[in-house]
């Protein structure tokens, strides 16, 4: 997935702890709502747009930074899979987030209409983290919103990006933060807005984040 960079920083993208539904995934516009679940309906199908302009080094750096912490010391992924779905089922958020890891991952197997084993699902994931997002969990909407950054899943859309990691961001979420801070100092998804980005990543660095902190000295350096 892309990273946002301000002159020498790049902001993270990480995090996924959670389950999901399985019967209608939904995305935040009609037509990404039909795809998903259309996708849900028969195990989902690759994207178009999955992988667009990413390097297999890059996708493999974005797989090991969204991977949930202590996934090697998980049970196998049929069990956790199953545990993660029934919790999702009622509405648990956190397991609705880490069912949509698991199809980014591929750690849950997804097929096309044709049966062809996809080696992940960033539309299936998609849709967990919509329906995660709906109910204002803030590490759903953060993926959410790198999905809808660079179009991996779901339409590229930096606005909707912007809208997701403010959201999050307002709840606190530190890589949120950085990377709002970043959308700000570009312009992209927001009205550019120099003051508000530093804001953002003030509020990152003061939790201790390290990319919001070199943002914030190469923004002063620029000066």
């Amino acid at each position: 997935m892309r990273v946002f960079a301000v002159l020498l920083l790049a902001a993270p993208f990480l995090i996924l702890t959670g389950c999901g539904e399985e019967s209608s995934s939904d995305k935040s516009d009609a037509s990404s709502e039909q795809s998903v679940m259309g996708e849900v309906t028969t195990v989902g199908e690759l994207p178009s747009l999955l992988g667009e302009g990413l390097s297999p080094e890059e996708r493999a750096e974005l797989v090991e930074q969204i991977l949930p912490p202590g996934v090697e010391d998980a049970p196998e992924a049929e069990e956790k899979f199953q545990a993660f779905l029934e919790q999702a089922r009622a509405g648990d958020p956190e397991a609705q987030t880490g069912l949509g890891v698991m199809y980014y991952t591929g750690e849950a197997v997804s097929k096309t209409a044709g049966g062809v084993v996809l080696d992940n699902d960033p539309a299936m994931a998609a849709g967990w983290f919509y329906r995660a997002a709906e109910q204002g969990y803030a590490d759903a909407q953060f993926n959410l919103g790198l999905l809808y950054a660079d179009g991996d899943g779901v339409p590229q859309d930096m606005v909707e990006a912007a809208e997701l990691f403010m959201q999050a961001a307002e709840q606190g979420h530190v890589d949120a933060q950085n990377n709002l801070g970043a959308m700000y100092y570009t312009g992209e998804g927001v009205d550019r807005d120099e003051q508000k980005a530093i804001e953002w990543f003030e509020k990152a660095a003061a939790q201790g984040n390290e990319e919001a902190q070199a943002n914030i000295d190469a923004i002063k350096a620029a000066q």
